[in-house]
C-alpha cells in the first residue's frame, strides 16, 4: 500500500497520536532553535482545525529508559502553545491511567503534549507492550517526525503497525523533496559529501557515485582522498588506513561515469585556532608543518562553474572546519552561489545533516535553497539507500 498522507484520512472527533521531534536544543532552559517546532505547526494546525483531539509523542535527549528531571518535555509544552497560539497541556507520564485521563478530558481540537517516550525502556526497544499502550490512547497515528525514522523504537514504528496510520506534512514535505533530488531527479545531478571521515560516509559515497554524474569532495575526508593519489597533506586530519578505500570509490566512480571533483587549493594554517595565520597555497604545495583548514579561491571558482550546469544538487557535509573563522570562506561562498541558482529557479538543491544546516544558516541560505532537512541521521540514511523502519511501517499500514 503505498503512504497514506492526510489528504486519504478524516480526523474530526478522532484520538490522534501524532508523534513529532521535539529534540530540540535546550541550554540552561531556552530552546536554542525553534525550526524543529515551527515545522511541526502545520500538521498539528491541521488536524486540531479539523476537530481532531491531538496527542503529541517525542522523545527528548538520551534519559536510557530512566526518568530524568532535565530531560522532561514539560517545558516544550509552553514553546509549542506559543509557536502555535494554542494551548497545548502536558501529561507528565506517557502512557498509563494517568495519560488516559488526561486524554479523556481533551475536547475535540485540543492539544495534549506527553512526557518523553525514552524515560520508558520500552520505547527504544520498540516492545510490543508499551508500543500497544501508546496505542491504546488513540485511534489514528500519524508520524510527522522523518528526523527519527530511521529509528525502529515503539513510537515510531511499532505504534504505526497497531493503527491506522499516516504520513504528517513535515513527512510528506521531506519525502517528496528526497524523491525529487535522487528517484526521479533532473539531470545532471551533482552531490556534495563534505564531513571529516571518509569510514562515516562510506554508504553515502557508495550510494551516491551509482546515482549522481558528479561528486564534490570536500572537508577533512577529501584530505584523504588527496593524501591516497600521493598528494602531500602535510599535518592536515586525514584517514591513512582508508587510503585504499578512497581509490576504490574514486575507480567505482570513473566506471559509474561519476566525475569526481576534489579541491584544487586549500587555505592552510599551523594551528588550528580562531583566526591564525594563513596561506593559501596549491593543492600539492601543502607545507608539512600546515593543515588543510578550507578550500581555496580557484576550488570555489570551480565549483561555482561546475554547479552552474547542474540541474540538481544534493548537499551533506561542510567544505571548511566553517566553526572557526575564517574557515568558512569557501562553504559560505559555495552556499550563496548555489542559493542564487536556486533563487533563478536553475537549480533544485536538497541539503541536510547538523553540521551542514549550521554551515548554511552562517552562509544566511537557509531559506533560499529548494529544501534544507530538519533531519540529520535520518537525512544521511536515506542518502545512503537504507529503508527507515518509520517510513517503511507507514507503507505497510
Amino acid at each position: 500500500m503505498a503512504l497514506r498522507t492526510l489528504d486519504q484520512g478524516s480526523f474530526t472527533g478522532q484520538r490522534v497520536l501524532l508523534r513529532v521531534d521535539l529534540n530540540v536544543p535546550v541550554r540552561e532552559g531556552k530552546i536554542g532553535d525553534l525550526t524543529r517546532i515551527e515545522r511541526l505547526t502545520p500538521t498539528i494546525r491541521e488536524l486540531s482545525a479539523q476537530g481532531a483531539r491531538v496527542i503529541l509523542c517525542s522523545h527528548f535527549d538520551r534519559p536510557k529508559g530512566r526518568v530524568v528531571a532535565t530531560m522532561s518535555l514539560a517545558p516544550l509544552a509552553g514553546a509549542l502553545a506559543q509557536t502555535l497560539g494554542h494551548p497545548v497541556a502536558f501529561a507528565a507520564v506517557c502512557t498509563g491511567e494517568s495519560a488516559a485521563q488526561a486524554v479523556a478530558r481533551m475536547a475535540p481540537g485540543d492539544v495534549l503534549l506527553l512526557e518523553n517516550t525514552r524515560f520508558h525502556p520500552g520505547e527504544e526497544a520498540n516492545d510490543p507492550a508499551f508500543a500497544a499502550e501508546l496505542a491504546a490512547l488513540a485511534e489514528v497515528y500519524v508520524n510527522d517526525a522523518f528526523s527519527a525514522a530511521h529509528r525502529a523504537h515503539a513510537s515510531t514504528e511499532g505504534v504505526a503497525r497497531l493503527l491506522p496510520s499516516y504520513a504528517g506534512r513535515l513527512m510528506q514535505q521531506e519525502l517528496e523533496a528526497l524523491e525529487a533530488a535522487l528517484s526521479h531527479p533532473e539531470r545532471p545531478v551533482a552531490a556534495i559529501v563534505g564531513g571529516a571521515k571518509i569510514s562515516t560516509k562510506l554508504d553515502l559515497l557508495g550510494n551516491m557515485v551509482g546515482r549522481v554524474d558528479s561528486l564534490i569532495i570536500g572537508g577533512a575526508m577529501a584530505n584523504t582522498f588527496l593524501a591516497a593519489q600521493g598528494i602531500a597533506v602535510g599535518r592536515s586530519l586525514q584517514e591513512a588506513a582508508m587510503h585504499a578505500t578512497a581509490r576504490d570509490i574514486l575507480a567505482t566512480a570513473a566506471a559509474a561515469g561519476c566525475r569526481v571533483l576534489l579541491p584544487l587549493d586549500a587555505v592552510t594554517a599551523t594551528e588550528f585556532r580562531a583566526d591564525p595565520p594563513t596561506r593559501t597555497v596549491p593543492i600539492d604545495g601543502v607545507p608539512d608543518d600546515a593543515m588543510i583548514l578550507d578550500v581555496g579561491p580557484r576550488t570555489v571558482a570551480q565549483l561555482v562553474a561546475h554547479i552552474a550546469g547542474v540541474k540538481t544538487l544534493v548537499w551533506n557535509g561542510p567544505l571548511g572546519a566553517f566553526e572557526t573563522p575564517p574557515f568558512a570562506a569557501g562553504t559560505v561562498a559555495l552556499a550563496q552561489a548555489v542559493a542564487a541558482a536556486c533563487d533563478a529557479c536553475r537549480l533544485r538543491c536538497i541539503a541536510g545533516g547538523g553540521d551542514t544546516v549550521a554551515a548554511l544558516r552562517q552562509a544566511g541560505v537557509v531559506e533560499r535553497l529548494s529544501y534544507v532537512s530538519s533531519a540529520g541521521g535520518a537525512f544521511l540514511e536515506w542518502l545512503e539507500g537504507k529503508t527507515l523502519p518509520g517510513v517503511a511501517a507507514l507503507h505497510a499500514a
